[in-house]
């Protein structure tokens, strides 16, 4: 007789019926890979009668979360409900009662990751998180596993597809900001509130997670310098192509003797960089470690089945883990002390297009702006619009965040003429 794994679902969405496929099409190498037969028992949905896209035969639906997270028989539970306040309270009960968790729920992660990684391993449980930060990309195993002798310096990469498409389809396609969004959504990779992701706070939890594992760290969320997608005007890529130059929003983690710069921020990057050709809805990230050098793990970073697939391979783990009586050590570190780069020692170039009146002696009064801060440019373009408007697009060398802030400010007080602005960083030539 077959040995059999019971786990418990929180949530029948589109992930929650993803895992519940895969565990089904793959119950037999499931049971070669780990020698169990893992099966779901209970699914925890809002609502009992709605009509579901995956077979259920067998499964118990209840809208009580307490219904799985106190039945002795189950083993593991997936959650995949989302929010915050439920979610902890049923990853905490299921901890209390000695079971296994697996999550997808950036959001939680973000902030309670360290607290709840120190409670799993009190109860000698699993916490396993992969699918929180990119889909289907198996970036966290690559980290705990692949590079876990290894000390890791910067973590670069595209981590939410949703700007990733938005961003694409405006600069292939010449599309608007909102054309672009709307198609998003119709495709399903935006949700109908898309404001977490466009203006980059998706992104921010997720570099988050990944800065708290790559760097031992139990890094907050105000830690992070967040700028979003949501001012980025066509022009601003059709520009920047003539450049040579491609726009995506990165994030970036950087650490160097325990002092660390983190960001999310709309990055024109040098078309020849390896993040310039990730495209449409993919994630991409760089790791890279003071022995391997630099790793890339590439793939669909959301989508039903890519997102249940790392989900299920988090279950198979633990599923390992509690044949070798291992549960409980896999993720906690003991975090180290950080201190974070200010302003002044944080560099970029910088991409600026400013809109303003076509008055005489204009230009030599915004090349001042910079000159007043030492910052000396790389590129300046001028595009008359009309008798009134002239478009000043410049580039400049590398240059602290702290001078270019005090630039922008200055440049909003010449003369009252500027229109408007929009100003970009500038990456390196590689990752």
């Amino acid at each position: 007789m077959k040995k059999v794994i019971h786990v418990g679902v929180l949530g029948l969405g589109t992930v929650g019926s993803g895992v519940i496929h895969i565990l089904q099409e793959r119950r037999e190498k499931i049971f070669l890979d780990t020698g169990y037969e893992i099966r779901v028992k209970t699914v925890a949905v809002r609502d009992l009668e709605k009509e579901r896209d995956v077979s259920i035969d067998g499964i118990v639906l209840t809208n009580n979360l307490d219904d799985i997270t106190d039945d002795p028989d189950i083993d593991i539970i997936v959650e995949v409900m989302g929010g915050i306040k439920h979610a902890k309270q049923s990853i905490i009960k299921a901890f209390y009662n000695k079971k296994h968790v697996v999550t997808a729920n950036k959001d939680l992660l973000a902030s309670y990751s360290t607290e709840l990684l120190q409670l799993a391993h009190e109860n000698a449980c699993d916490l396993y998180y992969e699918a929180s930060v990119a889909g289907g990309v198996p970036i966290l195993r690559g980290l705990i596993d692949g590079l876990a002798s290894d000390h890791i310096r910067k973590i670069i990469g595209i981590i939410n597809g949703t700007t990733n498409y938005i961003l694409t389809k405006m600069s292939q396609n010449g599309w608007s900001y909102d054309q672009a969004l709307k198609e998003a959504q119709n495709l399903g990779f935006a949700e109908a509130d898309s404001s977490a992701d466009v203006d980059g706070l998706d992104a921010a939890r997720k570099l988050a997670i990944l800065a708290n594992l790559g760097f031992s760290m139990n890094i907050s969320l105000d830690d992070i310098h967040v700028r979003g997608i949501r001012h980025v005007d066509k022009t601003d890529l059709k520009v920047a192509k003539k450049l040579g130059l491609t726009m995506k929003l990165v994030g970036k983690a950087e650490m160097s003797n325990s002092v660390i710069s983190l960001s999310v921020a709309p990055t024109l990057l040098p078309n020849h960089h390896p993040l310039s050709s990730v495209n449409n809805e993919y994630n991409a990230v760089y790791v890279h470690g003071q022995a391997v050098g630099e790793v890339m793990f590439y793939g669909p970073g959301a989508g039903k089945l890519p997102t249940a697939s790392a989900v299920v391979s988090d279950v198979i783990s633990i599923v390992k883990n509690m044949n070798l009586d291992t549960n409980g050590y896999s993720l906690l570190k003991e975090p180290q002390s950080y201190i974070l780069k200010q302003d002044q020692e944080i560099f970029s170039k910088y991409f600026i297009r400013i809109l303003l009146k076509d008055e005489r002696g204009i230009l030599k009064k915004i090349t001042e702006c910079f000159m007043n801060q030492s910052i000396s440019l790389k590129e300046i373009i001028e595009l008359p619009l009309d008798d009134e408007l002239v478009e000043i697009v410049i580039v400049t060398h590398r240059t602290s965040r702290y001078q270019f802030e005090r630039t922008l400010r200055l440049l909003e007080d010449v003369a009252g003429t500027i229109k408007s602005y929009y100003c970009i960083e500038v990456e390196k030539e590689n990752a």
